[in-house]
Formats: C-alpha cells, structure tokens, sequence
C-alpha cells in the first residue's frame, strides 16, 4: 500500500518562534535579533514516498521520498544569505539544492564543466515516464545546463527490451524517482549522454533484465535507485544481472534504516549509503556531512548480507559476508535535492530525498572519472584511496543499532551507514 503517513523532523515551540523571527526577516522587517534567529534555523520537513511497498517477494520499490511541507537546507541556506527563503509546498520555485550546490560540495565544480563528453550514464526503473524527456528539459534549462534531447542524440528512452515505441505501463510513482534520477545525473554530469531503460514492472527478472539492456546499448555508468528484501536467489540474480565488469553499477543502500537490501548487498556493485548535507561556512570544505537518520526505521540503509559472498577489496570484519555501503551522498529529505516533475502531480519543482538520490549522484561521478578499464570492477576503485583526501570521511551520526557498531554507527575510516566517505572529486571513482 502507499504509505500515507508523512515523516517529519519537528521544530517543537522554540522552532514556531524562530520561524516567525525568520519570516519578519524574509519580509526585511527584522532586527539584528530577529537575524541571528534565522542564522540558527535548521532543517525541518514533511515527506512521502513516490512508490508503494512491494507486495510480494521479488519485488523492488523505488526510493524516491518527495518532500510536502516544511524549511529545508536550501531554505535555510538563502535564510542565511538574506534572500527569501522559498518554501517547499510551493512548485513554482526549487527548495532544493541544485547543481551548482552539489558539484561545489563534492569538490566537482571543474570536473563537471570539462568532463564526460561522449560517456552515457544508464537509469534503470521500472514503469513509464511519458514527461521524462519535457521535465529533464525543464530542469537543465532552468539551471542553465546543456539541453540534452532525443533529437541530438543525448537522450534516449527504452523499454526493457530495447523499443522506443512500446514501453511499459506509466506510473506517477515511479515517474517522480525517474524525474530525480535524470536530475540527479544531469547535475553533476551535465555534458553526459543519458540512457533511460523502463522496466515493465518492478519484480526483480524485469529489472536486472533493464540492467542487461543498458550495458548491452553501451552504458558504463548505471544507477539503480530501488530496492527489496534479499533472497535465497540474490545470488543468481548477481551472476544473470549485475556482473559486469568494466561498467560502474551503483545501487540505493536503502531508507529504512540500519539493515541490509538488495540489490545493494550484490557484490559486483557499488553500494551508496545516505547523508545529511549542510553549507558550513566555518569548514574549509564549505559543507559538513553526517548519516541520514530521521528515525530508527528511517534512514539509509547499511548492513550484513545473508547471501552475497564478500569482495576481495573488502576487508572488514564485522560481516562474513557482502557490507553495505561502500561509499555516500547526500539523501536526507530535509538536505534534498531540487526536482522538477509533471507527470500525475502538479507540474513544478519539487524537494526529494533518498538515497535514490545519491545512488545517481555517484553514478555520475563514475562517469566524470572516464571509462572503468574493462576488466574491472568499479565497486573497488574507492576502496584503492580509502583514508585519502579523495574521499569526505563522515565521521558522526547513526542509523541505528548493531552489534558491531561501526556497521550503523559513523566513524573515522570505514562505516556501514557512509563506507569510505563520499567524493571530494573524481579521483577515488577512476580505475
């Protein structure tokens, strides 16, 4: 079923006082007083999920958490900035971070405004998008990005099987985690060519199945932004969907907390945990990190797998078998990223969350490092540059509790919840 209970961070009375403050200083009525109220304003959001639960085994659901209400970190960032603050309920303006906001926190502002002519990042969901080329449009236009279209050979959209005429079943559901994924990819990758492969719905075979599809029209670079509960076959699944050397797969480590998913938990992918992302001006970084966790059942995902055997570059040992995540990005709703959608819901931007949205984030990042060597397997570059300047090593929060503390808990080095960090630049993504 849907879920129709949203998820908020409350601000409680202190928080209704400082919203007031901040509105007086919106509106330049305010007093230095007042100011200082708004500097301290911190996140707070309401959110939904894009995609039901899965009904049945085999089964993925998408990741894709879009927020309804509330002041998120862009918010807060203009709030800071002296601008007014827009508000999330309103589609007629982004309350999200946009391009220039994530290349600059991962260290890719150069990169991405010289790299990744002539690479193609794959994006594998399921169902159709019937204005997934119009809202990709409106995105990239507003942020002054390249247009990338069907007609110059940028775009491209496909069924499972490889038709452009006869594509699955639309679904507003998925359209908003597509709309994020193709946002997403376009952001820190702008000058990349785009591949979107349809599903026919959302079991497991048709999925892997899109994957295979992908790679077979020569994407090295495909995001996975879904996920369900492993299963006795997760290993075939490895070895018929996901094992392909040469190509960067990344995968959603999941949003509900501590615990493990697949496709996440396959050993030939990239796993991409969750973070909250914030401006910190006192930082030579210019932005903090710490684990996405709104509540004990809500927030990336991180763990043991049941099935997957462990890689060889992976070398901790709190889990026999197969840790998730190897690296993050931001995910945090209330830290989330600018969308623009149309298809069954009010045409306009949109705030979304997820590690939906980090999973095609790091994709793209792959993607400006250049094309893996086709032996490899990507999963393992970062792991070459673990504890370098390469890599943003999360240190604080949790998502969480666990036996072994460091697979929910963040901490310097290696974590479930973060892995490795996340990117500072292309260098721990090139191999």
């Amino acid at each position: 079923m849907r879920d129709t209970h949203p998820h908020r961070w409350h601000f409680g009375r202190m928080g209704a006082g400082i919203l007031g403050a901040a509105a007086l200083v919106f509106a330049g009525f305010g007093t230095a007083a007042q100011a200082d109220a708004a500097a301290s304003l911190t996140p707070h959001v309401t959110w939904k999920r894009a995609c039901s639960q899965p009904a049945k085994a085999g089964e993925m659901a998408c990741g894709a958490k879009r927020v309804t209400s509330g002041t998120t970190a862009y918010a807060v960032q203009r709030a800071k900035a002296g601008h007014a603050a827009p508000d999330a309920a309103d589609a007629s303006t982004p309350s999200g971070y946009g391009p220039t906001d994530l290349q600059a926190a991962y260290g890719l502002t150069s990169a991405a405004a010289s790299k990744g002519a002539g690479e193609t990042i794959a994006i594998v969901d399921a169902y159709d998008d019937p204005n997934a080329e119009a809202d990709l449009a409106k995105y990239r236009s507003f942020y002054g990005l390249p247009a990338c279209t069907s007609a110059s050979g940028c775009f491209k959209k496909v069924s499972q099987t490889g038709s452009t005429t006869s594509l699955p079943t639309a679904d507003s559901g998925w359209a908003e985690e597509i709309s994020l994924d193709l946002d997403m990819a376009s952001a820190v990758c702008p000058k990349c060519n785009i591949l979107l492969v349809e599903a026919k719905s959302a079991t497991m075979a048709n999925l892997g199945t899109a994957v295979n599809r992908a790679v077979t029209l020569g994407a090295k670079y495909v995001s996975n932004s879904y996920g369900g509960s492993e299963s006795s076959s997760d290993t075939s699944y490895d070895s018929s969907y996901f094992n392909h050397p040469g190509v960067a797969i990344t995968v959603s480590a999941g949003d509900e907390g501590y615990g493990a998913e697949y496709p996440a938990a396959s050993r030939y992918v990239t796993a991409v945990g969750g973070t909250a992302l914030t401006k910190a001006t006192s930082t030579t970084r210019g932005w903090t990190e710490s684990v996405w966790k709104t509540s004990s059942t809500e927030g990336t995902g991180s763990g043991c797998s049941a099935y997957d055997t462990k890689p060889a570059w992976q070398t901790d040992t709190g889990c026999a078998k197969r840790t998730i995540s190897d690296v993050a990005a931001v995910a945090d709703p209330a830290t989330g990223v600018s969308v623009y959608d149309s298809y069954g819901i009010t045409a306009g931007w949109y705030t979304f969350g997820g590690t939906s949205a980090s999973s095609p984030i790091i994709a793209a990042v792959y993607a400006l490092g250049g094309t893996p060597s086709a032996s490899s397997y990507p999963a393992k570059f970062p792991y070459a540059v673990a504890g370098t300047s390469a890599l943003n090593d999360v240190t604080t929060g949790n998502n969480g509790s666990c036996s072994s503390s460091y697979l929910c808990t963040a901490k310097t080095g290696y974590d479930g919840p973060t892995g490795w960090g996340t990117p500072q630049g292309v260098s721990g993504f090139t191999g």
